[in-house]
């Protein structure tokens, strides 16, 4: 798996590879038209997590994230730690959860 310097670095090359959505606006979007676009209908394909430079508290995640059902494929970004929004990573943690038992 890549490596990346920065938060920027890491969506514009995860982009090039296809992953095209940003699923933080596609989740929101969903909810508020009244349907559920459910993180568990997604696979984590790969996790970036960043440290502030001058805050160990200062953490962003990027997660390259792939449809199991469709060719849909995007970015989920946030902050980690600290100053992580519970809803947006409630999901995420499930998801998670279920990957590591699945293996």
């Amino acid at each position: 798996m890549k490596s990346y310097e920065t938060v920027v670095e890491a969506i514009t090359d995860l982009k090039s590879r296809g992953f095209n959505l940003d699923l933080n606006i596609e989740f929101d979007k969903q909810l508020r038209n009244g349907n559920h676009l459910n993180a568990t209908d997604f696979e984590i394909v790969e996790t970036h997590r960043f440290e502030g430079d001058s805050n160990p508290e200062d953490e962003d995640i990027v997660l390259a994230m792939a449809s199991k059902t469709s060719p849909m494929k995007g970015v989920f970004t946030g902050a980690f730690g600290m100053y992580a929004n519970t809803e947006s990573f409630a999901e995420i943690k499930l998801l998670k959860e279920q990957k590591s038992l699945d293996g």
